[in-house]
């Protein structure tokens, strides 16, 4: 398999990681994109220009673009409440599926995906870009090693300042443009899947869950903050119960600056507490702070340098087909139904006003 072209089609540009996740298969050295799809033909315009795709591999028919092409991979990125209808879709064509986050709109959305796949027998992949940061990969090292004993909480903050001021690549958008966009935009429709809570809350327990060696909570409680304006949440705080404690996990649209540029305060990333230790890991930094039994004062540890198929997902999805190397991690479907779960019991949370027990 050394020498062989894996071929990619991009599947829908509803959302902006696509042009993210074409460029890395651009890059890759054994990939090459074969075709792009999307229901409104202007938005695959800028991208076939950058990557030199020829007009007769643009499609606005997806059946189409997957009997043409024959891909080996297909790169999903549909607006949340798709997901399960693209893979449905797309899965009888015999071709690997890597979905962009988050995993699903619903759970039963979730196991519709996993069952579709599973007929084919070919591999799904979850895309958490948060999996591939130097310094979330090197404290799950860390803990692996044993350097703060048993994970017992996991506190995440994340967000940006909302997904319509940034492009691919993260170009920025002024606030006046975004604003502008709102009014269309599946992000702030909630029949689409929009909103802060369904945009980053996989991120925090999908790593979280990963962090906990997959371990599950038995309860979820969580309030949103939704401005009449837009219709959607853009600031949501979940707790989880597990049999070792409480974790949070709080997710916002609005913070004072995006983390890929200056980080906001609260920083974005995690804080892992363990019964040895602790370890701060805050998105883009350098350094994880690691606290231990013989460092109670903590120090700052370097961030791991990562090997190229653990750097991005296209390496590392191209890198277990040709292995066999079975994903455990994030992009695992197994691990992301867990977070799922807990997303599941989150949105249920909301709209029953309670503590609800994890779904099932």
């Amino acid at each position: 398999m050394a020498d062989k072209k894996w071929r990619f089609v991009g599947v829908s540009f509803d959302h902006i990681h696509l042009g993210d996740l074409l460029s890395m298969v651009y890059k890759h050295p054994n990939a090459e994109i074969v075709g792009l799809y999307d229901e409104q033909p202007e938005r695959m315009t800028e991208t076939a220009r950058r990557f030199h795709i020829p007009a007769e591999r643009l499609y606005t028919d997806l059946d189409t673009c997957l009997t043409d092409t024959a891909p080996d991979f297909a790169i999903l990125c549909p607006a949340t409440a798709r997901h399960a209808e693209f893979v449905e879709r797309t899965a009888p064509f015999n071709v690997h599926i890597l979905v962009e986050k988050p995993f699903a709109a619903s759970l039963a959305d979730a196991d519709a995906m996993i069952a579709a796949m599973e007929r084919t027998g070919k591999r799904l992949f979850i895309n958490w870009p948060l999996a591939w940061y130097p310094c979330h990969r090197t404290a799950k090292r860390l803990i692996d090693e044993g350097a703060i004993g048993d994970v017992l909480e996991v506190h995440y903050y994340d967000g940006n300042r909302g997904p319509l001021r940034h492009l691919a690549d993260k170009q920025e958008v002024s606030e006046e443009e975004a604003e502008r966009m709102r009014a269309e935009s599946w992000w702030y429709r909630t029949d689409k899947g929009g909103g802060s809570l369904l945009d980053y809350l996989g991120y925090g327990v999908t790593l979280g869950t990963w962090f906990l060696n997959g371990r599950a909570p038995r309860e979820v409680t969580c309030i949103t903050d939704a401005p009449d304006k837009y219709h959607v949440d853009e600031h949501s705080m979940t707790i989880a119960r597990y049999d070792c404690g409480l974790s949070c996990y709080e997710t916002r649209w609005g913070a004072f600056t995006d983390p890929w540029t200056f980080q906001p305060q609260p920083k974005c990333g995690f804080v892992l507490a363990g019964s040895k230790g602790t370890i701060s890991s805050y998105d883009y930094e350098p350094t994880v702070r690691l606290q231990t039994q013989s460092h109670p004062e903590g120090f700052d540890h370097p961030v791991d340098v990562l090997k190229s198929a653990y750097q991005n997902p296209i390496n590392h999805i191209i890198h277990c087909i040709e292995t066999g190397e079975v994903e455990t991690g994030p992009l695992s479907p197994s691990l992301c139904r867990i977070g799922q779960r807990i997303v599941e019991g989150a949105l249920i949370s909301v709209m029953d006003g309670r503590t609800v027990p994890l779904p099932k």
